[in-house]
């Protein structure tokens, strides 16, 4: 799954671009900036994949950033979001994946979530380290904080994951566990083989599966053995699951 951020200064453009990534692709949101600079500190100590970006930011604005990252060792897919057609030519001298114009046109966004898929299945993600030791894919224990304790849990003791805003809860049969961290930074400690992120908000243990619910819009819920908790599978991720549970 692709990790993207969006650095975008007015309030509803950036939840209407989210809203729209997260109901026709597969592309996680990880954070949201309204300012360019707290961005670019951001993306000193994180890797993403892709960053849709607003020219028109204060502190550093879109052009200053995206050349900052074109100069990095892994520099992410840049998706210029503008109501500015004049920038076009700068942003592609900058090796920009593309230029979209506000208001948005959706059949045009959706072209371009489905080309940044295509073009993450054909890479690596950025943000993942490739397989192998040391890898944190290749954990097979995670570190859970419970109160002033931490303990040390086999992955495989895991349910599932659920996202509450910069939170993750993580469900156990037996408990539950309150991380300080996003649900997409918990994920990444975990075996990519035995996880799979259904929703935008969960993540479950294929191996703790039970039953899988016919839902509505021809979604599904699943059921887990011994929790009586229904997980959701989103509709941007219903062709993973049919796939991964050969249904």
């Amino acid at each position: 799954m692709l990790r993207a951020i969006i650095v975008e200064d007015e309030y509803l453009a950036r939840e209407e671009l989210a809203y729209l990534v997260d109901q026709h692709s597969t592309i996680e949101i990880v954070a949201s900036f309204e300012d360019g600079l707290e961005a670019f500190k951001y993306l000193q100590d994180h890797e993403v994949d892709v960053v849709f970006l607003d020219i028109q930011v204060p502190s550093i604005d879109g052009l200053l950033l995206a050349k900052n990252l074109h100069k990095s060792s892994h520099p992410p897919h840049i998706v210029f979001v503008t109501a500015y057609k004049e920038f076009a030519v700068e942003a592609f001298e900058l090796e920009a994946f593309d230029y979209i114009l506000k208001p948005y046109n959706e059949p045009r966004l959706i072209s371009l979530l489905q080309k940044l898929e295509h073009a993450g299945r054909l890479q690596p993600s950025q943000g993942t380290e490739p397989s192998g030791e040391g890898s944190p894919s290749q954990n097979r224990t995670v570190n859970l904080v419970k109160g002033e304790r931490i303990i040390v849990t086999p992955c495989e003791q895991i349910y599932y994951v659920e996202a509450d805003e910069k939170l993750t809860h993580v469900y156990t049969r037996t408990d539950r566990y309150v991380m300080t961290m996003t649900i997409s930074e918990f994920v990444s400690r975990l075996p990519a083989e035995g996880f799979f992120r259904c929703h935008r908000s969960y993540c479950v243990n294929i191996n703790k599966i039970r039953e899988i619910v016919p839902w509505f819009n021809s979604t599904y819920l699943i059921r887990l053995h011994d929790l009586p908790f229904e997980v959701p599978v989103s509709r941007s991720n219903i062709k993973a699951f049919r796939q991964l549970m050969r249904l």
